[in-house]
């Protein structure tokens, strides 16, 4: 990255200039050019600017995976606004309360999405189509703003029960990229795969990795993600070089990879991040490919210090390591400091808690002044101001090598699928249902980097209905990552000497038994119902109800999806499920494979 602008506008303008003709954008609604793209941002800021927005204001940005999503985010800078993305998979009252919330001044979106909510939103409607919006639209004399404006606000989970805005500079991402720049060489003949949703600050690496060096990115579609056959095949389809993934989705794209009959012979580099990393998982990749092409990265960051903080090469040595998680060394420019409970620096080899100093820490959070004091703001400069230093609440320990493991948290704090959550913002939602009088919210590992959430309540005269309630009220609140996957209903939570919930001692959910491979006599519809009830860990699964609604996630999904095609003896793609996971959909396509399967076989 050769600039000497001073934000992500600027630079943007300058590669946009430098290689207008190359594909900066493909998307499932189809491809823009780093000229167009240019184009249509400009003439986004200019309706922007029209509309009252003003440099440092707050523009909200909901809209789906496709080529508006990137307009709009540099159409809102542009306007020297910062954006806010909101996926649209958020429930609709989430949506509303992060608009209200962040005080945007306008709405960015599409007529579909917006056409889907039921009741209209606290700021000023953008919309991105239809192309002839823009006709007659004059584009900003310049870009306003500097390094030092807001350049995103990223939504993170709160643990006094409401999401809290991170805001991060244009200072900050450019550091990013020219800390890393000579680690990974990115060039604008790289291809990158978006596989993120923009409201996870992981996109911010994918997006403007891309962008910053004329490098093209694939959005992938909300349904390839998951299905690890259908990404591996779209990997493989467009030439990704650059791939970005958390170990959880990983493992699985490596499973994929392992029966695929062609290798992923483009990619050059594979960037892991958002989890704890497990390296024995690596192996049968590592057995696969080796650790030179693609080269295998471990890196280590958190929202307020602007998605990646740490570095760390991996390879074959790393497969012989069952200790912490290794998270490497700072990046150039970033400061390290493990403290214990007084703030005292501790000697290596003993854990403490991490705190990061640096250019890519947070201005801080959006109308949270104390949250501000609390977690970005450490000892005085040589000025007499205080230095941004940010308490990340994770347990670290500096190896003999220099290099820092990752041990865990210090406090309640949950990753799951690279979201940072706090148990706490859940615990506050159930509570505020009046049949729950207290709330625990815990993480159950069931295996292969499959991690899902149990809620355990109490209240006067609850049931074992409440669960089934509280999932439909909980899904209407909060965003997918968040939802818990198990209702336990409880007389009373245990507790601590302390009077405080004792986390260890909550029962794990019941486990119900079930046999499908025995079990050919029965209907299909039976039999996968069945399949369901044992990897939920529910009692019952109605025939139309989502897999997703019932508390499954991407891996419980493959898993599921495994342990069907096993039983039936067929090799159906999870991409079938594209009209609708549910047991009925799923059954009639597995008679409908099953079918042809034994018509093929009569024939021949």
């Amino acid at each position: 990255m050769r600039t000497t602008a001073n934000t992500l506008a600027h630079a943007f303008r300058e590669v946009a200039a430098r290689f207008p003709e190359r594909t900066a954008v493909t998307a499932p609604d189809g491809e823009l050019t780093y000229r167009r793209l240019d184009e249509r941002s400009d003439a986004l800021a200019g309706r922007l600017a029209g509309r009252g927005v003003q440099p440092g204001d707050v523009v909200s940005l909901l809209a789906p995976r496709g080529t508006g999503l990137i307009v709009g985010m540099v159409g809102i800078l542009k306007a020297g606004a910062a954006y806010l993305p909101i996926d649209p998979e958020y429930p609709e009252t989430r949506v509303s309360w992060m608009v209200r919330d962040s005080g945007s001044r306008a709405l960015v979106s599409v007529s579909d999405v917006i056409a889907g909510l039921s009741r209209p939103v606290d700021a000023k409607v953008v919309l991105l189509d239809p192309p002839s919006a823009e006709a007659g639209t004059e584009p900003p004399a310049g870009v306003p703003g500097d390094a030092d404006s807001v350049a995103y606000v990223i939504y993170t989970s709160g643990s006094t029960g409401e999401p809290k805005g991170v805001q991060v500079e244009h200072r900050s991402v450019l550091h990013l990229f020219e800390a890393t720049k000579d680690m990974f060489k990115f060039r604008e003949t790289d291809v990158w795969s978006v596989f993120h949703s923009a409201a996870f600050d992981f996109s911010v690496w994918e997006i403007w990795g891309a962008l910053l060096y004329g490098g093209q990115m694939v959005l992938v579609p909300r349904e390839t993600t998951r299905s690890d056959r259908a990404f591996h095949g779209l990997l493989r389809e467009h030439g990704v070089t650059v791939l970005n993934q958390t170990p959880s989705a990983f493992r699985l794209l490596s499973v994929a990879d392992e029966h695929a009959e062609h290798k992923l012979d483009a990619l050059r580099l594979v960037i892991l991040g958002g989890e704890r990393l497990d390296p024995p998982a690596l192996r049968p990749w590592l057995e696969r490919y080796g650790d030179e092409n693609p080269r295998l990265v471990n890196m280590y960051g958190i929202t307020e210090a602007t998605v990646h903080a740490s570095y760390r090469p991996l390879g074959h040595a790393d497969l012989a390591g069952d200790g912490p998680s290794p998270i490497g060394s700072p990046l150039p420019g970033i400061t390290f400091h493990v403290l214990d409970d007084d703030q005292a620096p501790v000697p290596p080899g003993v854990p403490g808690e991490l705190y990061i100093e640096g250019p890519q820490i947070a201005r801080g959070y959006l109308n949270r002044p104390h949250l501000d004091a609390e977690r970005l703001r450490g000892p005085d400069g040589p000025d007499g101001v205080p230095r941004r230093r940010l308490r990340t609440g994770d347990r670290v320990v500096m190896a003999p090598s220099g290099d820092y493991r990752y041990l865990g948290r210090v406090d309640d704090q949950i990753q799951l699928r690279g979201y940072r959550i706090e148990p706490g913002e859940i615990e506050s939602v159930l509570s505020g249902f009046p049949e729950v009088a207290q709330a625990a919210v815990v993480p159950r590992d069931y295996g292969e980097g499959d991690v899902r959430l149990t809620a355990y309540v109490t209240g006067p005269g609850a049931g074992p209905a409440l669960g089934t309630a509280l999932r439909e009220r909980v899904a209407a609140t909060l965003p997918q990552h968040m939802c818990p996957s198990h209702y336990v209903v409880l007389d009373e939570l245990p507790l601590t000497v302390n009077g405080k919930v004792d986390r260890d001692r909550l029962p794990d959910p019941e486990h119900l038994d079930g046999d499908d491979r025995a079990a050919g006599h029965r209907g299909t519809e039976e039999r996968v119902s069945e399949i369901w009830r044992t990897i939920l860990n529910v009692p019952e699964i109605p025939l139309d109800a989502d897999f997703f609604h019932l508390g499954g996630n991407s891996l419980s999904l493959l898993r599921m999806f495994t342990r069907v095609n096993t039983a039936f003896g067929i090799d159906m793609d999870i991409t079938v499920l594209v009209g609708g996971a549910t047991v009925r959909n799923l059954s009639a396509q597995i008679n409908l494979v099953t079918a042809e399967t034994a018509g093929a076989q009569a024939a021949g």
